[in-house]
């Protein structure tokens, strides 16, 4: 177990989304998001009449949440905006109820003593910019850049961390390949469009935040370590191959202003040949890279899945409740990849946690989730480890403060470290919670 100090100025927080947080998603003149028509399409929502339409509820108990989150300790909170909710049609007339909203969660976080960490985008779409194409649609970069700049003349300086994009491999991988996530399609051909024009998106944005903001931006990527199954030429390959799609794909394209050489292995004729414009304007300086971390994957060949050529090996070890294998020591190894490949960047652990059973409802001790707290306890120790072999690891956010609507999921699974009780949206803490406090309160220093 570390006993790494963790710098004085660390941020320990936790992370959320608007949709799956705040309910009310057309409340004060808001417009529909992708994910408003996904939720409640029974052709396309694995589960059934499950709906951001209440969800946390986080919109109305927005103050009472932030009390919570100071009770908690925590110095920082990572929240996205709904662009909608600001932007009705995605562009143009900006709906002051809406960004008001923002104003208030960020002023209220200021006011407890918690940085502000703003993600512009957590795959809520306007429903109007997918009605014109979406991310297909070239125009979407210099939409997103339209949108960031109302955010930031708004709210840069109050906010000093801005993140454009959340885990676009998620979006256009569940969205645009598979169709579980919205806006819903199965396309091969349409999948490296979108990822395109969404990082396309994210340098627009940077460059706009360069011309008009002060302080700091970055991209939020998720990481999966894949592990050859063996040391066979096959598996190798096929490792390489999930590698390159899921976690080097948008890191070389922000970073190195390429993309993996074996993405146009993986989709053959679907791949086209960029513009070498577009990547110069995709490889944008960026203060810091945030990284969500849940799992690894060991990888072995396998012809009959498509397009990657490669399926997971069950591991003997512990699960999530999302069938997503626990393993510590992949976030240290991620961590010092990372630093090796792309240099010492500063990062931040955006997102990690774990959905475990929980009792349905508080008892007389409140809920006691050991599973989670033990997933905690050890990553932040990979965490520490990874700071003790030299990465520049900045903060951490645990995914979630809140129980909350997991996607197309609906509310079956719960990652939070406060329990919500959906019929009346009371708030219990966790033992998790009370344990991450212990953690804040000794910066890390009471992991053992």
């Amino acid at each position: 177990m570390t006993r790494t100090r963790f710098p004085d100025d660390f941020l320990w927080g936790a992370a959320t989304a608007a949709y799956q947080i705040e309910g009310s998603p057309l409340a004060d003149g808001a417009g529909a998001s992708i994910w408003q028509r996904f939720s409640h399409d029974p052709r396309l929502m694995a589960a059934k009449g499950a709906t951001g339409d209440i969800a946390c509820d986080h919109y109305n108990r927005m103050e009472s949440d932030v009390a919570l989150m100071k009770e908690i300790g925590l110095n920082a909170y990572r929240f996205s905006v709904a662009w909608g909710r600001v932007l009705p049609e995605g562009t143009g007339r900006v709906n002051e109820a809406g960004l008001d909203f923002y104003e208030r969660l960020v002023d209220a976080l200021l006011e407890n003593g918690i940085e502000p960490l703003l993600t512009l985008h957590h795959w809520d779409l306007p429903a109007a910019l997918d009605d014109r194409g979406g991310w297909l649609n070239r125009d979407s970069a210099d939409w997103f850049a339209d949108y960031a700049s109302v955010m930031v003349r708004r709210l840069d300086g109050r906010v000093r961390k801005w993140v454009t994009l959340n885990e676009p491999w998620v979006i256009t991988d569940g969205g645009y390949l598979h169709g579980a996530l919205a806006p819903g399609h199965r396309n091969l051909f349409e999948t490296p469009i979108a990822s395109h024009n969404l990082m396309r998106a994210h340098g627009a944005a940077v460059r706009a935040y360069r011309s008009e903001g002060a302080h700091e931006i970055g991209l939020v990527v998720n990481i999966e370590p894949k592990y050859p199954a063996s040391d066979s030429p096959a598996d190798l390959a096929a490792a390489a191959r999930a590698h390159a799609y899921m976690n080097r794909q948008y890191l070389d394209a922000a970073l190195k202003g390429r993309y993996p050489a074996e993405m146009a292995e993986i989709f053959g004729e679907a791949w086209p040949e960029w513009p070498e414009q577009d990547l110069r304007d995709i490889c944008q300086p960026l203060d810091f890279i945030g990284i969500n971390y849940y799992t690894r994957n060991v990888v072995r060949d396998d012809p009959n899945q498509w397009p990657l050529r490669a399926s997971p090996v069950p591991q003997n070890a512990t699960y999530a409740a999302t069938d997503w294998e626990v393993h510590p020591p992949a976030l240290t190894d991620m961590l010092v990849w990372f630093r090796d490949t792309f240099g010492n960047i500063r990062v931040y652990i955006t997102e990690n946690g774990a959905a475990f059973y929980d009792p349905p409802q508080p008892g007389p001790d409140g809920i006691d989730d050991p599973l989670r707290c033990d997933y905690l306890r050890t990553h932040i120790a990979a965490i520490g480890d990874a700071i003790e072999r030299g990465v520049d690891v900045r903060g951490y956010m645990v995914w979630s403060l809140l129980d909350n609507l997991e996607w197309s999921l609906g509310f079956s699974k719960r990652f939070g470290i406060v329990h919500v009780d959906y019929d009346t949206q009371a708030r219990t803490p966790k033992r998790s919670a009370r344990f991450y406090s212990n953690i804040i309160r000794t910066n890390g220093g009471n992991l053992a």
